[in-house]
């Protein structure tokens, strides 16, 4: 991948959010990128120490203790930046249910002070980690998120004169990150309990760490005019997953099957969850492995099988396991 992505070569990046999932992967791919140097901002002193020791000695990483809700400590960190990658997010749905306005604090007024800071110290491009979650949302989480991608997106008609380009990607759901579904099954199954989901007939759109991280940096070369990307990914049944790691995986791991515990669904979660909103179709141009949603007018249809994952073709058994498999070494057990 870095090869092809030689435009960050040189370059100054800041990554917000720089020490969860998404960001350490990012800063680990933006590495053999060869940039100049790479800035980490996150508010956790104890994430960044457990990073620094994981990166070892003459790391072109410098880590900035701080949060995108100060104006002041994203001035200093902006300071001759040329890209900006946005990872910084509440993006537990739950957690923003119960703290809804700290999920408005973090993901929208810090998306937006990101946006002014940008303008401010003539950044060259800023993308934003989004979700589909903010395909008609019925949560606080995919809300906040709908409103920081309409920021980003805005701030190209009022930037004036300013060179900044300000993009977003849109993801599926991240296998094996902190707090998705795989690590928890997992910690379940090898501990012998049971395993638990909300409800078995939920559908969602999958993607590996590797290829967020691929989806994050394409945009990062490609964007131009605020446009949207999203990688075109596989759909999964939540029950074909629970069978597949109850049978096929755990025998393969030598472990035992368990019962599974329908909880039911909980507040702000979807059955099923889409790519598009109805209105951005006629807008997208779809590529080989991505759909762009720009502003002019794209193709006259897109199959809602790639971007409703109700009427997506699923993934099957032999495929899960495969998938489930490669991401083994990225999958952090609760």
């Amino acid at each position: 991948m870095a090869e092809a992505l030689s435009y960050l070569k040189g370059k100054t990046v800041l990554v917000t959010g720089g020490t969860g999932s998404i960001g350490k992967a990012l800063v680990k791919e933006i590495i053999r990128c060869e940039p100049a140097s790479i800035r980490v901002l996150s508010r956790d002193e104890y994430k960044q120490y457990c990073f620094r020791k994981e990166l070892g000695v003459g790391s072109p990483v410098r880590f900035l203790l701080g949060d995108i809700r100060d104006r002041e400590r994203l001035r200093l960190a902006m300071e001759e930046v040329d890209y900006v990658f946005n990872a910084a997010a509440l993006k537990q749905v739950p957690s923003c249910e119960f703290n809804p306005f700290e999920a408005v604090k973090t993901n929208v007024l810090g998306t937006q002070l990101i946006i002014e800071v940008a303008m401010e110290k003539s950044v060259e491009k800023v993308i934003l980690v989004s979700t589909d979650k903010v395909v008609n949302p019925i949560n606080t989480m995919g809300t906040t998120k709908l409103l920081a991608e309409k920021l980003m997106r805005t701030a190209n008609f009022y930037k004036g004169p300013r060179k900044t380009v300000f993009s977003c990607v849109r993801f599926g759901n991240v296998l094996g990150t902190r707090g998705s579904v795989i690590p928890l099954f997992l910690s379940q199954l090898k501990s012998g309990k049971p395993i638990t989901l909300t409800d078995k007939r939920m559908t969602r759109f999958v993607m590996t760490l590797d290829r967020a991280v691929h989806l994050v940096l394409k945009a990062g070369e490609k964007a131009s005019e605020g446009e949207t990307f999203i990688l075109k990914m596989p759909a999964i049944r939540i029950e074909d997953i629970v069978d597949v790691l109850n049978d096929s995986y755990a025998k393969q791991a030598g472990l035992v099957a368990v019962p599974v515990q329908e909880l039911g669904i909980r507040e702000g979660e979807k059955l099923h969850e889409d790519l598009l909103f109805s209105h951005e179709v006629q807008y997208v141009r779809e590529e080989e492995e991505m759909l762009v949603v720009g502003y002019n007018k794209g193709q006259e249809s897109v199959s809602r099988e790639i971007y409703q994952s109700e009427h997506a073709n699923y993934l099957q058994a032999d495929s899960i396991l495969k998938l489930l498999l490669e991401i083994e070494n990225d999958l952090e057990i609760l």
